[in-house]
């Protein structure tokens, strides 16, 4: 009997590229999304690819009676990988009540949830941004916590802090926190990828389309940091080696080669690009020209960060592969599937 796994977020970006891996690995995928920011068609991508339709509920986790009802029908699950959040850093700064309830509500739902029904492996989607701006780069597992830059890297902090506080209270619970840097790119077979719902927060969306004739122009947010070409230096990761290591990660738990209840890892390629390396590979590996401007700065944005994942690296057995002139080509081949564009 295949181990089910409950991928909340399944519908979105991270999630269903991840449910796809999880059914290649022949684990048993189950799906919550209130697909706030994703839809039901990409349930139709993942089956498209497996050749499995994974079962999918849609609801929401901040609804604690629904979300409730569901753990008490699906008692078998045997881990949770947990994407189901807001993520836009600029959005959460200027919102950041929404940023708070939704992101903590629906942590405090399920932890309590696996509480109840013994569920005891958790992998949950933490981010770079729990750094803040750190003191050194590449940052590495050890680095110091600064104050989050922006409410949604806030919300990450204080989820892990929930996450530690609830295993000392319950040694059964095991989690790993994997906290990325910065996903791009889509699934090799163009069926699924990078689908925000109205306007992009994030640049790999905005530039393919720019580039497909659905936005006017792209915007680089500062040319005035402190970096070589003045514009923001990130780790950009591609999708498929990002959802592979959130299979390793579950596996590990599932086998119990966890070395502690909870444990965190970077995920990133090593290595940082600014916005303007971004365009530029985009351009060369594509031949299409990226129209931008550049603005001032975005409130919440962090100067540069780029991982150390040598941790990673030697204790998952993981290496992010994918070149960033292949992630963005590959969603670039996503854009014009998506578009209808030869």
């Amino acid at each position: 009997m295949a181990n089910k796994i409950l991928v909340t977020g399944g519908a979105g970006y991270i999630g269903s590229h991840t449910a796809v891996n999880l059914i290649e690995n022949n684990y048993e995928v189950i799906i919550v999304d209130n697909l706030s920011n994703s839809e039901e068609k990409i349930i139709d991508g993942i089956e498209k690819i497996t050749g499995i339709r994974p079962e999918f509920y849609q609801f929401d986790l901040c609804d604690i009676k629904k979300t409730n009802n569901f753990f008490a029908k699906h008692t078998d699950i045997k881990a949770i990988i947990h994407f189901a959040a807001y993520k836009a850093v600029g959005e959460s700064v200027s919102l950041p009540l929404k940023y708070y309830h939704n992101n903590i509500a629906s942590l405090i739902n399920i932890l309590q949830n696996m509480t109840d029904f013994n569920i005891p492996n958790l992998v949950f989607s933490s981010s770079c941004t729990v750094y803040g701006q750190p003191e050194k780069l590449p940052v590495n597992e050890n680095a110091p916590i600064q104050p989050a830059n922006s409410p949604y890297g806030n919300t990450k902090q204080i989820s892990e802090e929930m996450i530690k506080d609830t295993i000392l209270s319950n040694k059964n619970i095991n989690t790993i926190a994997l906290r990325y840097f910065n996903p791009i790119g889509a699934h090799k077979s163009s069926i699924i990828g990078e689908l925000p719902i109205g306007v992009p927060n994030n640049l790999i969306p905005f530039i393919t389309q720019t580039v497909a004739g659905l936005r006017k122009e792209l915007s680089v947010f500062g040319n005035d940091y402190n970096t070589p070409d003045g514009s923001a230096i990130r780790d950009y990761i591609h999708i498929e080696d990002l959802a592979e290591a959130h299979v390793i990660a579950i596996t590990r738990l599932l086998e119990q080669k966890n070395k502690q209840n909870f444990e965190y890892f970077n995920l990133g390629t090593g290595q940082g690009n600014s916005v303007l390396d971004v365009i530029n590979t985009f351009e060369k590996f594509t031949g299409k020209t990226v129209n931008y401007k550049i603005v001032p700065r975005r409130e919440g944005d962090v100067e540069q960060v780029w991982a150390d994942t040598s941790f990673a690296n030697k204790e998952l057995n993981w290496k992010a592969k994918t070149s960033l002139g292949n992630s963005l080509l590959s969603a670039w081949n996503w854009e014009k599937k998506l578009r209808g564009i030869h």
